[in-house]
């Protein structure tokens, strides 16, 4: 079964709950976590995560919707890219 990939990047001012806020959702949406890295650098929170939506209940657009009210919420800038943006880079 392929993977459908999605690259998520997290940035703001570090509080509490920022993981579990997103990764509940992920959760709730049928989209695994693959990897994740993040780093508080001078109280700035930052973290990337490769996600896998294969499985996911919610389009892509509504996924990239609902991250950014997250993000605003939390006074956060998440970005969503797709694996296919990468590979179509490197194609050449």
């Amino acid at each position: 079964m392929k993977k459908e990939l999605l690259f998520i990047t997290v940035i703001g001012k570090d509080k509490k709950g920022i993981v579990a806020s997103i990764s509940t959702f992920l959760s709730k949406n049928e989209i695994n976590i693959e990897d994740i890295s993040q780093k508080v650098i001078e109280g700035y929170f930052v973290m990337t995560m490769l996600v896998d939506m294969k499985e996911a209940k919610t389009p892509l657009d509504k996924i990239r919707v609902e991250l950014e009210k997250i993000g605003k919420k939390l006074g956060l800038e998440i970005q969503l890219h797709h694996e296919s943006i990468f590979t179509a880079m490197h194609r050449i």
